[in-house]
């Protein structure tokens, strides 16, 4: 599991006075590239890129301007070939999961820009 922390400042605020949904899937991103570059070799963040082809969002909650929530996220099973599933999970400051999302990634080539099946030992270091 890898955790990142996000505040709602003013740019993230919407028209109801909470964080915008498509700002919950930047956060999504955000966290999962972290996990990333904190796991990857250099040699592998050179050589390949992570696409988003599916999201699904279960919003239970929301923050207000200047509040703060924690974004866990794992991958749970290993890859089908170039994808996996990751999950996420957004927790408050008393601990309660206001957003969980389950996002779908594939992994692409950066030389060929081709999908590239996911090889055994990089989904070994995110699902072990």
């Amino acid at each position: 599991m890898h955790a990142k922390t996000f505040t709602a400042g003013p740019e993230h605020i919407d028209v109801l006075g909470h964080v915008n949904n498509a700002v919950w899937v930047q956060w999504m991103e955000a966290v999962a590239t972290s996990h990333w570059e904190a796991l990857a070799p250099a040699e592998w963040q050179d050589a390949y890129v992570w696409v988003v082809t599916r999201h699904e969002i279960d919003y239970r909650g929301n923050v207000a301007l200047g509040e703060s929530v924690t974004a866990e996220t794992f991958v749970p099973d290993a890859p089908r070939g170039a994808r996996f599933d990751r999950w996420v999970d957004f927790r408050n400051s008393a601990g309660k999961v206001i957003v969980s999302a389950r996002t779908q990634w594939v992994l692409i080539d950066k030389a060929s820009m081709r999908i590239q099946r996911v090889p055994a030992d990089m989904a070994a270091l995110f699902t072990g």
